[in-house]
């Protein structure tokens, strides 16, 4: 059996740009989120004669990215951190367009245990439901709810300091 190139070709030209900002917002990594993306197309492309009659060949997609920010996570030199000197701070000015406020969430964001921020980015980025997202993590849709409170709770109290978010009264 052929395979379907041209059709390949036409389901992932479109997409290509979200799946590497999904797979930032799961990473905090450029770099990482292209390795992630290209690992996702391969085994797409390996599989594209069954998963071009999926009913959503999007979920396969984001199943493969979220399998390989796991994987990547789990290897030793991620875990490692070594400075000799402190990098510089960049400019926290807040722009016309908000450029520092998404800066600053995305690190936070960053901050957050893997499984926290994939339920996070599933939910709100990829706009999934609840049920949605405990698919794609091969999870209870109560596992889902208690990620997404608990990952909320603590972006809301990192963001306290930051200004970002109004203080409560």
């Amino acid at each position: 059996m052929a395979k379907d190139v041209e059709g390949f070709r036409e389901y992932t030209a479109g997409r290509l740009e979200k799946w590497r900002r999904t797979a930032y917002l799961l990473s905090g990594d450029w770099f990482l989120a292209d390795d992630m993306v290209s690992s996702a197309l391969t085994g797409l492309y390996r599989h594209w004669d069954r998963v071009s009659r999926m009913e959503n060949p999007d979920a396969y997609v984001r199943t493969s990215l979220l399998r390989a920010m796991l994987n990547e996570r789990r290897r030793p030199w991620r875990r490692e951190r070594s400075l000799d000197v402190l990098p510089e701070q960049a400019s926290t000015e807040a722009g016309a367009d908000g450029v520092a406020d998404r800066l600053a969430v995305v690190a936070l964001l960053a901050e957050l245990p893997a499984r926290r921020r994939a339920v996070l980015v599933l939910r709100y980025f990829c706009d999934l439901s609840v049920e949605e997202t405990a698919a794609e993590l091969g999870c209870s849709t109560g596992t889902v709810k208690s990620q997404t409170s608990r990952a909320l709770e603590a972006l809301r109290a990192r963001l306290q300091g930051t200004g970002l978010v109004a203080e409560e009264a």
